[in-house]
């Protein structure tokens, strides 16, 4: 199945063991990462390759449980973890560099996904995935990136696009309608 790859980047201005600290800590997480409520069985030494993680989100203001497994841990450098939310499935990698300047860390994510996902009664195409995935990524980035230098994030709910037309529906009417009219 192909991949839909986005990759995206943000200077935040602290040191680097700040930014590792937000994304790991069970604690601080929920109070940056949009749609993120609680961890459910927070995993003492979070994270550590293999060990599988529970959050409690919200979805289009529905809580549900996301499942996140770090695949590679490299302190302060590099968060590799496939997550799966429902049917749901991607990767997604944090990277921090330092800058060279003064308190500023570059932090880099980028997130893989099948090119068509299932949701109930259909699946989404490349189009609305690659929009999640980079609605996705610049949440994500704008709101680590306030807290770390603020204290607080603009939180919000995941959305998946399932607004967008039947364009946006791999097995959808349009399609079924195109499939009989040959």
């Amino acid at each position: 199945m192909a991949l839909i790859t986005l990759a995206m980047s943000t200077r935040v201005g602290t040191e680097r063991h700040v930014v590792w600290k937000a994304l790991t800590d069970p604690s601080q997480v929920p109070r940056w990462r949009p749609g993120h409520l609680c961890a459910l069985d927070p995993v003492e030494g979070y994270p550590r390759p293999g060990v599988r993680m529970r959050w409690r989100v919200k979805l289009h203001e529905l809580p549900v449980t996301l499942e996140d497994v770090p695949l590679d841990v490299v302190p302060e450098a590099r968060l590799r973890s496939t997550l799966a939310l429902g049917l749901f499935r991607f990767e997604e990698t944090f990277t921090l560099q330092e800058t060279g300047a003064f308190r500023q860390t570059r932090l880099g994510l980028r997130i893989s996904a099948a090119s068509e996902m299932p949701v109930v009664g259909g699946a989404l195409d490349r189009f609305a995935v690659r929009r999640f995935a980079t609605d996705l990524a610049s949440s994500y980035l704008q709101a680590i990136r306030d807290w770390c230098e603020c204290g607080v994030a603009t939180k919000g709910t995941l959305s998946l696009p399932l607004n967008l037309g039947d364009s946006a529906w791999g097995h959808g009417p349009r399609d079924q309608r195109a499939s009989t009219a040959r």
